[in-house]
């Protein structure tokens, strides 16, 4: 069935023009990745970055894909645009002027995005210039030093190509999201995770070959991952459905309303924000070991290190915070009420206005906690098989979440281009649902 859904991709020529036009972008992300910054020593920062597992600095070159690590044009991401797009709808709680162009519309956001690029590039730039003042600072394990001529001249140099090699990333993924096929931001991540899925595929078979994991046991991963993104899928697709009911409204000659529809809830509003916000909070003591040789700060990196208690109780309390938090901000259950009684809506035995509002907030306290506990299992669960059970996971739950929920985003759209041109899609009952809900 999927072999017939992907068949049917190329009997469509717009979406066969997407599809390609998307590959092409996400080809010349991959290629930029390996375009290497200049006045950097390769060897001494690869030497340097060997050391640097469990810290901020390997959740960033995760999102790059490999990039940070090389220190390349793209070594900052996308990361500082997901940043200004979050500190955005983080102002519009509280700025008037932003909540109300959030209100207006498609002009509205447009507006909003242009800040939104205005802010990655101050970030940019501000990252830029914290990264070429820590590049100065590095050294190999060998005393070498990865940048051998320090100055202002390196720094300006990193700042602009830094910032530009993020500017060019944004521009790459507006244009996927514009004339290609998904969300172009949430592609470059995915493709960026997925590169390092080579080389982690060949490195459990030199594992298994040298005999240091067992052929049932690699059966035993494999089955227990196909469950894991099984697990993914269900929850990711997860609602809660409230009935609506509208009122029958006669205006002029005609009757308007009187049908029946739901308001869907999903068990994980938040998606995979929490994580990463949880994940960067925890990591940064980490990092900054890397920099200051202090016996205090070795032992608090070594204590926040994954797979320990600390770190596990810390990361599940944020992961549950920013769930919690990230939720009430971008869905607000006082405007949904509102606007329901604007149109005659209401929910069966629940009366409009505040009492429906305090309905619909109490019922999405309840999934979040689902939402919340699943996503503490996913992003805790691998942590603890890679450090006490060897078990060779390429990237952890965070990693896990992205590329699995993007891939339901892309196929959601895929399938519902090819079930308007009336085109069998990937399933042939119970057509893919977009995570959005």
């Amino acid at each position: 069935m999927v072999a017939t859904g992907i068949q049917n991709i190329f009997n469509i020529p717009e979406l066969k023009k997407r599809v390609f036009f998307t590959l092409l972008l996400l080809a010349v992300y991959r290629i930029g990745a390996h375009i290497p910054t200049p006045g950097i020593d390769a060897y001494a920062l690869s030497e340097f970055f060997k050391g640097t597992a469990g810290t901020i600095l390997g959740f960033f070159d995760m999102f790059s894909g490999g990039a940070f690590r090389r220190l390349t044009i793209f070594a900052l991401g996308i990361m500082p645009y997901i940043s200004a797009s979050i500190i955005l709808q983080l102002l519009t709680v509280v700025i008037p002027y932003l909540e109300k162009l959030k209100k207006e519309g498609e002009q509205g956001q447009k507006r909003i995005t242009q800040y939104t690029r205005y802010g990655t590039v101050v970030l940019s730039c501000i990252q830029a210039l914290g990264i070429s003042f820590g590049l100065e600072a590095m050294k190999s394990p060998i005393g070498a030093p990865v940048v051998p001529e320090p100055g202002w001249a390196f720094r300006l140099m990193t700042i602009l190509t830094l910032t530009s090699g993020t500017a060019f990333i944004m521009w790459l993924g507006e244009q996927i999201t514009e004339r290609g096929i998904g969300n172009g931001i949430s592609l470059i991540i995915f493709s960026g995770i997925v590169a390092g899925i080579p080389a982690a595929i060949t490195n459990t078979i030199r594992l298994m070959n040298t005999g240091e994991i067992q052929l049932f046991v690699m059966l035993g991963i494999l089955t227990f991952m196909v469950a894991v993104i099984g697990a993914i899928v269900f929850m990711e697709s997860g609602q809660k459905r409230i009935p609506i009911q509208y009122a029958k409204r006669v205006i002029g000659r005609k009757m308007y309303g009187g049908q029946s529809t739901h308001l869907p809830l999903k068990v994980n509003t938040s998606g995979v924000i929490p994580p990463i916000f949880a994940s960067s909070i925890i990591m940064f003591p980490a990092t900054l070991a890397n920099f200051i040789q202090h016996p205090w700060m070795k032992t608090i990196s070594g204590s926040l290190m994954p797979g320990s208690l600390i770190y596990t109780l810390l990361y599940v309390i944020m992961i549950f915070f920013f769930c919690y938090f990230y939720t009430a901000i971008i869905f607000n259950p006082v405007d949904v009420a509102e606007n329901m009684k604007k149109y005659g809506g209401f929910i069966p035995g629940i009366r409009p206005g505040k009492p429906t509002s305090e309905f619909i907030d109490k019922t999405l306290v309840r999934i979040t906690f689902a939402g919340a506990a699943y996503l503490s299992l996913i992003c805790v669960l691998p942590d603890y098989l890679i450090r006490y059970f060897n078990i060779p996971f390429y990237f952890g739950g965070t990693g896990l979440l992205i590329v699995v929920g993007v891939a339901m985003d892309t196929m959601a759209q895929v399938e519902s281009h090819l079930v308007m041109r009336h085109y069998e899609g990937f399933i042939k009952k119970g057509r893919l649902k977009s995570r959005r809900g």
